[in-house]
């Protein structure tokens, strides 16, 4: 273990206060050319590894208090579908090497990471066929001696209990988040507040929502479950406008645009519904307020709207030393120094 790696375990610092944890992977690294739209599969983890580790870096330079590592869809039931089962363990743990590297030299927290398969239905097949998926890559993540696992983005509450049980049995803290559509429930049927009551009832440390939902529409159901739940409770919305005709990035439709495939803008045409970073700064705020304490971003997120979070919960991560200063631009500035006839013409800019 690194002389950096965090001593302080993840339940310790929400005693304390906010934990902030940046999931912003998959769509910035198919953002940059490095993962591929449709499969979302992690592959970049081999191709391109100093991707992944300056992506970890940014992350916790503009204020995230974990590293995550890069194993989202890097289950057996997504490699499949490209055929390269045969690097799947290879996969996950580079991913975890990548994430242990960053973590011992930041000194932030190393979470492992499990997601939704994509494969569970509600049968005995299903259940014994997720829950060996899940056990591999949460084995792999407790040999690379992860301080807690993630197991995120589930719309089946079910499907999150088998990860829950999977990672609580590998003697892990976990994180459980789910994902909830346009009809705000899990796919079976339980709101969100009844389950993330059961998640909590069966040995979650953390549970809450993630994913799907951006600032607006995820608030009222923060506000159900953290009513229902009495542990801690998380918030990691993507940073996408979602309107309460349109609750989710997929049902989002752009009417300016008549060039999308399908005619759909998720998931490479949102870019007209993007959050500026004070709006997530103001959903941090609030979120916090409600009594939320671990709070990150979802699919769509910067460095820049990490940072904004961070400094709406009073901190100043390593990357406000650039946080914008207008007082000192040419034409909008306040500065003596300017030039006057600069600040006069502002008004035609």
């Amino acid at each position: 273990m690194s002389a950096l790696r965090s001593t302080t375990s993840l339940l310790d610092r929400l005693a304390n206060g906010p934990v902030v944890c940046a999931e912003g992977y998959l769509f910035e690294c198919e953002r940059r050319g490095y993962v591929q739209a449709g499969a979302y599969v992690p592959e970049v983890v081999l191709d391109h590894p100093e991707v992944v580790r300056e992506l970890h870096r940014e992350f916790v330079h503009a204020g995230s208090d974990v590293v995550e590592a890069f194993t989202y869809y890097a289950h057996r039931g997504k490699l499949r579908v490209l055929g390269r089962e045969d690097v799947l363990e290879e996969l996950n743990r580079r991913a975890l090497q990548l994430a242990t590297e960053v973590a011992g030299e930041t000194g932030a927290l190393l979470a492992g990471n499990v997601s939704n398969t994509n494969v569970f239905a509600p049968d005995d097949a299903s259940r014994n066929t997720v829950r060996a998926m899940f056990d591999e890559q949460i084995a792999w993540a407790v040999e690379s001696d992860v301080d807690y696992v993630i197991g995120e983005t589930f719309s089946w509450g079910e499907e999150a209990l088998i990860a829950l049980a999977a990672i609580k049995d590998a003697g892990r803290t976990a994180v459980v988040t789910l994902a909830i559509h346009r009809d705000a429930t899990t796919r079976e049927g339980w709101s969100p507040a009844e389950a993330c009551r059961r998640l909590e009832d069966a040995g979650a440390d953390v549970v809450g929502l993630n994913c799907i939902r951006g600032p607006r529409t995820m608030l009222p159901l923060l506000r159900s479950v953290r009513e229902a739940c009495q542990g801690h409770v998380a918030a990691l919305p993507v940073p996408y406008r979602t309107t309460d005709d349109r609750p989710t990035m997929q049902s989002l439709e752009d009417d300016e645009c008549d060039c999308l495939p399908d005619g759909r803008a998720f998931p490479t045409a949102l870019d007209p519904f993007t959050c500026n970073r004070y709006e997530l700064a103001q959903f941090g705020r609030t979120a916090y307020d409600l009594g939320i304490r671990y709070l990150g971003v979802c699919c769509g997120a910067g460095p820049h709207h990490v940072r904004s979070l961070v400094e709406a919960l009073g901190r100043r991560p390593p990357a406000s030393r650039y946080s914008p200063d207008m007082s000192k631009h040419s034409f909008l500035g306040t500065d003596p120094a300017l030039a006057e006839e600069n600040r006069e013409y502002a008004d035609q800019l």
